[in-house]
């Protein structure tokens, strides 16, 4: 049965990265209908106690990345694919999977930072000249701190981390 809910999840996870990717947008049409086959599946294996475990995973990632959305750092899409994860996977593995997604989103942060068109020339430039003592005016713009990205790419990758960290392996 984990291994269903396994690929049912690696599924959305692949519609919700190129949705993102092409459109920035983690469409309510791929996420409402899991999240309704998240409940009724463990509803059906587990009854009320399958139920309960699997609102209370949704809960959970609901309330991680909600305070991020409410500040204007996140969009809604990702705030409810890590809650369709936590309704699909339980509590205690969004929880380990949003430490996992903390990392390869400031990891892609940083790239995008590093090697937005100009910034690391920019920034390299910057530490010649205070090697030469000249000071040059330099570093980060303040567009490139204020880039938005597609979050759905780290919410996918730390998934997949959790779950070989968790035991799982390919399939083939």
């Amino acid at each position: 049965m984990a291994v269903l809910v396994d690929i049912f999840l690696l599924i959305i996870l692949v519609i919700c990265v190129i949705t993102d990717i092409k459109n920035r947008k983690i469409y309510n049409k791929v996420i409402f209908p899991a999240l309704l086959a998240a409940f009724v599946f463990h509803f059906a294996s587990g009854g009320w106690e399958g139920l309960s475990h699997s609102f209370i995973g949704f809960l959970i990632g609901l309330g991680l990345l909600l305070i991020p959305y409410l500040l204007g750092g996140m969009g809604a899409g990702d705030v409810k694919l890590l809650a369709l994860i936590g309704a699909l996977k339980g509590g205690s593995f969004v929880f380990q999977s949003f430490l996992y997604i903390a990392i390869f989103g400031a990891l892609m942060a940083l790239a995008i930072i590093l090697f937005r068109k100009g910034v690391l020339t920019s920034i390299l430039y910057y530490f010649a000249s205070l090697k030469g003592g000249v000071r040059l005016p330099g570093g980060i713009s303040k567009g490139s701190l204020t880039a938005t990205y597609p979050y759905g790419v780290p919410i996918a990758a730390g998934v997949i981390a959790c779950m070989f960290v968790n035991g799982w392996t390919v399939l083939w």
